[in-house]
């Protein structure tokens, strides 16, 4: 009889930890890219970005974080797999997470003249916190055709108009 209870027990024991608690498994889509043969995940480097600004993973896209302190504004440009050319994408807006100070823009569509209408490769949020000269970091996020994406970012510090080093 204390076997069937032991096992009894046990059983509702690893049923409760497959079950859990009843949180839903997040998505995390990561910033890096996976090796065509090996299938195994690495860090590839991108070369000079368009627009000068910082280059992330953005699912089958890159994104480039392009930030004018001095007009409080962020640009995001969605680019193809070699960081050259604009992708529009069917979306009207995208969410900006900045990690310190902690807060969230959303990316409102501006779309290029070569951007066919209904879909868009730049994306503009203005906040006064962008006008602080620092290095960002943080997660651009949306949903395309259905699908989630993130992408990771931090800039490095570099000077420049509107940076001087810091």
């Amino acid at each position: 009889m204390k076997t069937g209870k032991c096992v009894l027990f046990g059983a509702i024991f690893a049923g409760a930890l497959l079950v859990g608690c009843g949180e839903q498994p997040k998505t995390k889509i990561k910033s890096k890219t996976t090796a065509a043969k090996g299938g195994d995940a690495q860090d590839h480097s991108h070369g000079d970005s368009p627009h000068g600004g910082t280059i992330l993973e953005f699912g089958k896209h890159h994104g480039e974080f392009c930030v004018d302190h001095d007009k409080k504004q962020v640009t995001v440009y969605i680019l193809d797999g070699a960081v050259k050319n604009a992708v529009p994408i069917p979306v009207d807006t995208l969410t900006l997470s900045i990690k310190s100070p902690q807060f969230q823009a959303a990316l409102k569509a501006s779309p290029q003249d070569s951007d066919p209408k209904g879909s868009c490769s730049r994306f503009v949020a203005t906040d006064d916190r962008f006008g602080k000269v620092q290095e960002f970091e943080g997660t651009v996020s949306g949903v395309i055709e259905g699908k989630p994406y993130l992408g990771d970012f931090k800039e490095e510090p570099h000077g420049g108009p509107g940076h001087g080093k810091h």
